[in-house]
């Protein structure tokens, strides 16, 4: 398969209250676009911040110069979302997409751009020395685990939002409408040749990590329903085991009431609602589970807007269809 000459370079940024890492960041992922041979875009998106990281992202983009482009949406819509709106303001044949808060370097985008000209759909990155506390790293391992397995794909570091994609990887997962949208592996479904390579991290400067506990908990849940059904297969297989388990149990407690009489039986109340209760909790467990699927089938035969795109500064997208792009 041939790769088409990259000839611009789309950088995709989603912002959401960063303010005091914003003058630095632009400082220096234009330091760091300016040492390519392609030409270059800087695509940020304010994700509905409370601070002035949105009044910081138009000053920026109303200098022609920085070749900025500001899309400020009208709430809150997650970090994926707000990555999927400035996919549809792209112009470069290929797209890396960069985190805020400078944990990951602006200057390692040359060095994605060169790996991706090799030939390759998708460059993925490993944060080498990762400075995170340790419940962020071990939360990140049962992630990565967790998406091995369901998509029978190996990457080291999922979680790492530093990536180059090929311009038909990304026109790929923008015809894709279901609402929860995990990008780094919806971009490796469509991939046919991906690399991953080590990259630096750094401590957080600015303010606080934007996931928290109860984030994480609902990215496993995202991730569990979003990938695969193999959860609803499993509970199939557990609801059988739990169904034989209990014909059995009832077979043994009437060979045992018949041997040692109903004094015996009477003796073994408390386990049998011990064991009542363990079932029971299955179920809810089970029934909670469904209720996810449930609702995101739900959710997406709405057909409601991923996000809601409130204005755009700087130069939009050169297509006829970039008008019908901004809410979707």
């Amino acid at each position: 398969m041939s790769f088409e000459q990259i000839k611009k370079v789309s950088v995709v940024i989603p912002v959401y209250n960063e303010e005091e890492s914003l003058p630095l960041l632009l400082e220096r992922t234009l330091a760091a676009c300016k040492q390519l041979t392609q030409e270059y875009e800087l695509i940020l998106i304010d994700d509905g911040s409370s601070d002035k990281s949105a009044e910081i992202l138009i000053q920026a983009a109303e200098q022609p110069e920085n070749n900025i482009i500001a899309i400020l949406l009208n709430r809150n819509y997650g970090q994926h979302s707000a990555i999927m709106a400035g996919f549809n303001q792209v112009n470069g044949d290929l797209v890396i997409t960069l985190d805020a808060d400078l944990q990951n370097p602006p200057e390692e985008i040359p060095r994605l751009v060169k790996t991706a000209e090799q030939g390759y759909d998708v460059v993925g990155t490993r944060r080498a020395n990762r400075q995170d506390s340790l419940f962020r790293k071990t939360a990140s391992k049962i992630i990565n685990a967790m998406i091995t397995k369901a998509t029978g794909r190996s990457m080291g570091d999922y979680g790492c939002m530093l990536r180059a994609y090929r311009r038909h990887i990304i026109e790929a997962m923008l015809q894709c409408h279901e609402r929860s949208t995990f990008i780094p592996i919806l971009a490796n479904t469509f991939a046919r040749k991906t690399i991953e390579i080590d990259v630096a991290h750094a401590e957080r400067e600015f303010g606080d990590s934007k996931y928290n506990f109860m984030k994480l908990i609902n990215l496993m849940y995202d991730l569990l329903t979003c990938l695969t059904t193999a959860p609803l297969r499993l509970l199939s297989v557990v609801g059988s085991v739990i169904a034989v388990s209990g014909f059995l149990l009832a077979v043994l407690l009437m060979t045992l009431r018949l041997i040692f009489g109903s004094i015996w039986a009477a003796e073994g109340v408390f386990t049998l609602f011990a064991i009542l209760f363990m079932f029971i909790g299955a179920q809810f467990v089970a029934m909670g589970l469904l209720g996810e699927y449930i609702g995101r089938i739900y959710n997406d035969v709405r057909a409601r807007p991923r996000y809601f795109i409130q204005k755009v500064v700087g130069n939009k997208k050169t297509n006829d269809n970039s008008e019908n792009q901004e809410e979707y």
